[in-house]
């Protein structure tokens, strides 16, 4: 025998004793489909099928979150699997538990075992119960609604356990509307009090530095700073301002920075009521700045009823750095990063330099450099390689200083997913949500890791939490929103381009995507126009906008038009050496695979970052049976599940 701790789940086929006895066939296809689901999915969860048990299996994952994912995506399955075929449905019932069982062979022997199977009746046909065990451990890591359903009694289980459902995330931009949730907390920016208006950079990143500490709290889901911002010098009411945040609870203040000396006035609203839950000053030294964001972050805590543990309190105690002026540097660097231009990054970039000059130990300076430099690359603003290079060097100096850091984890992720190391890019996205659930960037990676899979729905619900999280960022909603796009959610994807382009009339990359939204919903005359006004926008030099026009006057059957932009694409690959995913792209939408896969080829030699996008466009869907198509997938290490 051999001891070790495990998550356990049980699975049972509601009504199959009653079906088996008057349709023993019927009966038996649902048992066969059940086995089928679960085997497809444990690859990808990690989790062990340990036996059948009549019409139930028992599952061996190695951690909680691995069991409730695997759970969530089984009903979402299952859920599929009914709609397509004729009945009966199957209806499933599911219990996860976690605790110590036994190795005997194969086999699993224990409580935690006894336990799991007890709690599966507990559950609704379609539903999923978990233990308190199996909470503490996944609360703050899925996007999954979990809700409490009490103590009970368990036969043959000594002690009454505490059990919670699990249902899968709202999904649709309809949600970020619902209203607020519990617990959902928007730190507003902090008014610059201080008698020098050059020192309004410490305002905005001490409201940043708040928000990150803030975050750390468990049960607490924190807005951020990109959403906040848009609140600055803003005079809304505070129930207005927490109706269009969703948010409970608002925290609003000011900072008045002196010499060495720094004054911090804060007060917690209840949004929903209207009235203030406490007010504090806080009149200190720089060098005790960290100090007073963990007292807020406490306070904050006990107002809200949030019990810490002593780990969670030294989360929130941590100093980034001891070293004031690098504090300051750090905080000047964040300051212009925000402007997104490519000079104010190359600023904020010489910022973050000097900041880790004054602290070579600041993991977070470096994080953020990694970051403004990921822009850079991504955005082809410097050649990628370059820019990749930098990402990769700072991510990894600020996890080797702070393995704790989420944001560095996710530059990491996006220097992998560059250098086409799927499996690299997607540990560290998920490390990053691991640290901090909070970080809506992570979020879009993991989405983004899931719509290339062949993951769809988990990509749409990791997208909807991004947007939950930073609901008026222009960044998280266009991206999101372009999860949806791909992950067949049109409809869905349109409004949050509209609310991109009435922020931004000028984004082409909203524009432009709308134009395929048109098309998927059967409308490309409206698409072709929409993306004829983004290249107009861009002034024809992004060739991702002429391939998506190719796209979409192959779909209204205009294949001579289509040809005349594949010709402009060559144009601008013999000038500037770019474009090459693009003329695969635009090949494919006309039916031309020779040329599409000697594209493809040629786009591989140029270290195109577009391949690992391949699965999700729309243009290889009719190639993606070709043979060339797979073998070019194991070629670069595409892992997909489909």
């Amino acid at each position: 025998m051999t001891r070790r701790l495990a998550a356990i789940m049980f699975t049972d086929i509601a009504g199959y004793t009653a079906l088996s006895q008057r349709d023993e066939p019927a009966a038996l296809r649902l048992l066969q489909d059940q086995e089928r689901l679960v085997r497809g999915l444990l690859e990808v969860h990690q989790g062990r099928l340990v036996k059948s048990m009549g019409d139930g299996l028992l599952i061996e994952f190695a951690n909680a979150l691995d069991a409730v994912e695997c759970a969530v995506d089984l009903q979402r399955h299952i859920g599929e699997r009914n709609a397509r075929e004729p009945r009966p449905e199957l209806r499933v019932r599911i219990g996860v538990h976690l605790g110590d069982v036994e190795g005997v062979g194969p086999d699993i022997l224990g409580d935690a075992v006894n336990v799991a199977s007890r709690l599966e009746p507990l559950a609704e046909p379609g539903g999923i119960c978990i233990s308190a065990q199996v909470y503490d451990q996944v609360h703050n890591k899925v996007s999954a609604r979990l809700e409490r359903l009490g103590s009970r009694d368990l036969k043959g289980v000594r002690e009454p356990v505490v059990v919670y459902t699990v249902a899968p995330p709202r999904t649709g931009v309809e949600e970020v509307a619902e209203g607020p949730r519990p617990h959902r907390l928007a730190v507003l920016p902090l008014a610059n009090m201080s008698p020098d208006p050059n020192d309004e950079f410490f305002a905005d990143g001490l409201t940043e530095e708040i928000i990150s500490t803030i975050s750390k709290i468990p049960e607490l889901s924190v807005i951020s700073r990109t959403s906040v911002m848009r609140y600055k010098s803003q005079t809304k009411p505070m129930v207005e301002i927490g109706h269009e945040l969703s948010a409970t609870t608002v925290l609003e203040g000011s900072v008045r920075k002196a010499g060495n000396r720094v004054r911090v006035a804060v007060q917690l609203i209840d949004a929903v009521g209207d009235r203030h839950l406490w007010a504090e000053n806080y009149d200190r030294s720089l060098d005790d700045i960290f100090a007073i964001q963990s007292e807020i972050a406490q306070k904050i805590a006990g107002s809200l009823e949030i019990r810490l543990l002593d780990s969670d309190r030294g989360r929130i105690a941590k100093a980034p750095t001891q070293v004031t002026e690098a504090n300051l540097l750090y905080m000047k660097g964040a300051f212009h990063a925000e402007r997104l231009t490519k000079t104010e990054l190359e600023i904020a970039i010489d910022f973050y330099e000097q900041a880790v000059r004054e602290d070579p130990r600041y993991a977070r300076a470096y994080a953020a450099m990694a970051r403004a430099y990921n822009l850079l690359g991504l955005w082809e603003i410097i050649p990628s390689r370059d820019a990749y290079a930098h990402v990769e060097r700072a991510a990894r100096k600020a996890i080797e200083l702070d393995d704790s850091l989420a944001e560095a984890h996710t530059a990491l992720s996006a220097a992998q997913f560059y250098y086409r190391d799927w499996k690299r890019a997607q540990d560290e996205a998920k490390r990053a949500l691991e640290l901090d659930p909070n970080l809506a960037e992570a979020h879009l990676w993991t989405s983004t890791f899931c719509l290339i899979r062949g993951q769809t729905d988990r990509a749409i619900s990791e997208a909807q939490k991004a947007i939950e999280l930073d609901p008026l960022s222009i960044s998280i909603m266009q991206n999101a929103a372009t999860m949806f796009l791909y992950g067949g959610r049109p409809e869905t994807a349109i409004p949050l381009y509209e609310k991109v382009l009435e922020l931004n009339p000028g984004s082409s990359f909203a524009r432009g995507n709308l134009g395929l939204c048109y098309v998927q919903l059967g409308r490309p005359e409206d698409g072709i126009e929409e993306i004829r006004k983004a290249i107009a926008v861009s002034r024809r030099s992004n060739p991702a906008e002429l391939s998506d026009l190719v796209y979409a006057l192959s779909q209204a059957a205009r294949i001579d038009d289509a040809r005349t932009v594949i010709a402009e694409l060559h144009e601008i690959h013999e000038k500037k050496g770019t474009g090459a995913a693009s003329l695969a792209y635009a090949y494919a939408s006309i039916g031309d695979a020779d040329r599409a896969f000697e594209w493809l080829e040629k786009a591989f030699q140029e270290g195109s970052g577009y391949l690992g996008l391949l699965t999700a466009d729309f243009s290889f869907k009719d190639l993606s049976t070709d043979p060339r198509f797979q073998k070019f997938l194991e070629k670069i290490g595409l892992p997909v599940d489909r």
